[in-house]
């Protein structure tokens, strides 16, 4: 094969080298226009003198601290790995204007990349606009904005209320009434979860929403509303939720005395251990969706990994934490009373779902603690 081969260039030796560009030229052409294999896995150009600021705009509750607390757990190993330099966070008071000001000195101190949770998904966009003209990776997530200059980081809240109703619908086959806990009213997070219900509700006509009530996230309201709507709806089956209500929901339905519902749960801490007690005593079942405040540390590596060369899509998608029961347990256990199950975010990890991102493969499942 090889010597016929070699004999179809023998007439005209002037032909070889331009046959021979033609053929550099069209596995250059066929490498391009294949997925970028080469560009997969973690980016290792040095960054170790590189600064990330983190412009956060509230840390008045919870889940809010436990976001910040993240971002320097994956600080302080980063710098102990040699990864980057000093990256510290500033927190605003849900303040647009104070939080324009955080992000403009921080453009002025010559920061290599800076991350937002925003106050403003727009009003932020002047500031962002000059980060990114000086040569600033700017990274927004959770609270994006939407100035196109600035990478994002952030779930499909839709697919959030999506599970839910797939879960519910194949429990109760497709047929039975439902109560729907939203979040705070306003809020773009609890209209694009609801709206994920409703939409994917489309699919199963037999479900029915009886009832709707605004828990906040939290148990505590979420307790007052149900219990203060129970005596009008008919049996209920199945509760619908937004995260850190599905206890108080419980509760509500206990002090009822009705029959209990299949809750979703939202990786609280009361939830989970809720949601174990019923299965010991009851064989109760159910599952648990929510985001996790870790989602600091994606944006974290995300930055990170454009500052060390990697291509990264302008959208990344995060995997939402769905506990099923057989990594509840674990869960549990390595969740702090009070606290939200908050998975620790590696480089490996992240660069996977970015990766996935990329060329539009399902995201990676986020492990269970061991």
């Amino acid at each position: 094969m090889q010597s016929t081969t070699s004999s179809l260039f023998r007439p005209s030796t002037r032909r070889a080298p331009l046959l021979g560009a033609a053929l550099a030229l069209a596995a250059l052409l066929t490498l391009q226009a294949s997925p970028a294999r080469a560009e997969d896995g973690v980016a290792k150009t040095d960054t170790s003198k590189k600064r990330i600021g983190f412009s956060n705009s509230y840390a008045g509750n919870s889940f809010r601290q436990v976001m910040v607390k993240s971002w320097q757990e994956v600080v302080r190993q980063s710098r102990k790995d040699g990864l980057i330099g000093d990256s510290p966070v500033v927190s605003a008071n849900n303040s647009v204007t104070e939080q324009a000001a955080h992000i403009q000195n921080m453009i002025l101190q010559g920061y290599d990349a800076i991350v937002i949770l925003a106050a403003s998904d727009t009003a932020l966009n002047g500031v962002v606009k000059q980060a990114c003209d000086a040569g600033i990776v700017v990274v927004s997530f959770a609270g994006i904005v939407t100035q196109p200059c600035a990478y994002q980081v952030n779930y499909d809240w839709a697919s959030y209320g999506k599970q839910e109703i797939d879960y519910v619908a194949q429990r109760l086959k497709g047929k039975g009434n439902l109560l729907e806990i939203r979040g705070i009213a306003g809020d773009s997070t609890d209209r694009d979860i609801s709206a994920g219900i409703h939409k994917a509700l489309k699919s199963y006509p037999d479900l029915k929403i009886v009832g709707t009530v605004y828990g906040q996230w939290t148990a505590a309201v979420a307790q007052k509303e149900v219990a203060g709507l129970i005596p009008s709806l008919p049996q209920v089956d199945a509760v619908v939720n937004q995260g850190g209500d599905g206890y108080g929901a419980a509760r509500a339905f206990e002090a009822s005395g009705r029959p209990m519902p299949i809750i979703v749960m939202g990786n609280r801490q009361d939830e989970l251990a809720w949601w174990k007690q019923q299965h010991t005593q009851k064989q109760y079942e159910t599952f648990s969706i929510s985001a996790t405040p870790s989602i600091s540390q994606v944006a974290f590596w995300v930055a990170q990994q454009i500052l060390a060369g990697k291509k990264v899509p302008k959208y990344v998608e995060v995997p939402l934490l769905r506990i099923d029961a057989r990594d509840r347990d674990a869960w549990l256990a390595d969740t702090p009373a009070g606290g939200v199950a908050n998975p620790f975010y590696t480089q490996g990890l992240v660069v996977s779902i970015i990766d996935a991102n990329a060329h539009r493969k399902p995201l990676p499942a986020i492990p269970a603690p061991k």
